[in-house]
């Protein structure tokens, strides 16, 4: 019992820290797992060995990955490559079909940028085509958010599932694989409710005036520096599944170096760096992109060793064996993730800090909650993903940034951004509920 206490009481100090004293999420994860670990009566020696380790190890593991995909995603938005997909996409995909256009743009851009950054960098096309296609700016405006937010918890490499699946030990070209599929089927109702509901709101348009010339690389260069590094990963996937014998293949050696998930961003970042115009301190420099994108992947990658912290304090306190007991004949499996996500996130605010907290909470208790089969490992980090859109509301920074670059009021965002979330995230968690049924 005492572990459920100190279990309540450290995510009560989480949420209590971060919403009421507005303090950072790293160091109040880093005082829940010293709570955790005093309560339960871990030692001195353990409390320091579960900081240590806890940290060191993902980091290890994951510290770099988060790293490089912040590169190539400041690069893609800075060099202007993220706005010259979007455009292409829209184009491809006709200003008849704008809402449609709008929600798949604003899901492949945000796999390498980050969702509050990519609304930013396709508001003004969003108002331009809405106006141009006589359509209401409040459908476009919602399928485009939830199209970010779809990826942006369930697709790598965005850091909120780059940490989740290093915490939980999930493979990584898996999440992918089965990110992709779960976060845009979960997208039909989302689609459904932005052109149906979300648009018989009215938001009236103020458009801005041009700020002149912007550098547009090309098309192709952009889309390297994401697509290479996704099709590393998951073609090593392929040659690791272990019923198709491909490790004895010549090329593996090959495959399995490039197909590293820190190798294959590393490829992203040189690939990316043929797009800017030109390449010098503004983009290398340490108040360039490359210092922008280490003041923007510190604090994800201190919470993902906080969170890491947490889980190791979890796992050496003995959790682990009382869920085991205490849930052994119960079918609870996906639904704990996924509710205590969708709780932290909605009194938090956080998509990232969710799905690092929850993974955190939940590797210690994955063999007793009968999660510790590779694919439902994969399927526990996106429940989790799923969980973090449930809901986004005022305490989120994503919400302010929907409603103040639309002009919407906190009802208008509360009716469309809010609401469209929480069927995000209830239409994944049925997804993925119904494949473990089918496959298992």
């Amino acid at each position: 019992m005492i572990f459920v206490v100190a279990l309540i009481l450290s995510i009560l100090l989480i949420i209590i820290g971060i919403v009421r004293f507005k303090i950072h999420p790293f160091f109040v994860l880093f005082a829940a797992a010293i709570l955790y670990g005093f309560i339960t009566g871990m030692t001195v020696t353990q409390i320091l060995a579960a900081v240590n380790d806890g940290f060191g190890s993902l980091m290890g593991k994951i510290g770099l990955i988060i790293f490089f995909g912040v590169v190539i995603g400041t690069i893609l938005e800075k060099s202007g490559g993220a706005a010259v997909i979007a455009a292409r996409l829209i184009n491809l995909i006709g200003e008849k079909f704008i809402h449609l256009g709008m929600m798949l743009t604003g899901y492949f851009l945000s796999i390498p940028v980050f969702a509050d950054s990519a609304f930013i960098i396709m508001n003004s096309l969003n108002k331009a085509l809405s106006q141009k296609a006589k359509v209401a700016y409040s459908g476009t405006s919602a399928a485009l958010a939830l199209g970010l937010m779809a990826t942006h918890v369930m697709v790598p490499p965005t850091p909120g599932p780059i940490a989740a699946a290093g915490i939980l030990g999930a493979e990584l070209g898996s999440v992918i694989l089965w990110g992709l599929c779960v976060s845009s089927l979960s997208l039909i109702p989302c689609f459904l409710f932005a052109k149906k509901v979300a648009s018989k709101i009215h938001v009236p348009i103020q458009m801005e005036t041009s700020g002149g010339a912007v550098h547009k690389p090309k098309l192709r260069i952009a889309l390297l520096a994401i697509v290479v590094p996704l099709v590393l990963i998951v073609t090593k996937s392929f040659f690791d599944y272990p019923e198709w014998n491909l490790q004895s293949n010549s090329v593996y050696p090959v495959v399995q170096f490039l197909g590293t998930p820190v190798i294959a961003l590393l490829a992203g970042v040189l690939l990316s760096l043929l797009l800017p115009k030109k390449l010098d301190e503004k983009v290398y420099g340490a108040s360039g992109w490359f210092g922008d994108s280490v003041r923007i992947a510190a604090p994800i990658i201190l919470i993902t060793g906080a969170g890491g912290i947490f889980g190791a304090m979890l796992q050496t306190s003995g959790m682990a064996e009382f869920i085991a007991n205490y849930f052994q004949g119960m079918s609870i499996g996906l639904l704990l993730p996924f509710l205590l996500a969708a709780c932290l996130k909605t009194a938090q605010g956080s998509s990232t800090v969710a799905l690092i907290t929850t993974a955190s909470i939940v590797a210690p208790m994955m063999s007793g909650l009968g999660l510790e089969d590779p694919l439902m490992k994969t399927m526990t980090v996106l429940a989790i993903g799923a969980g973090s859109t449930v809901v986004s509301h005022a305490n989120d920074s994503f919400f302010w940034v929907f409603t103040q670059l639309t002009g919407m009021d906190v009802k208008q965002g509360n009716q469309i951004h809010t609401a469209g979330t929480l069927i995000l995230g209830v239409s994944a968690i049925t997804l993925i509920f119904g494949i473990t049924q089918f496959i298992s």
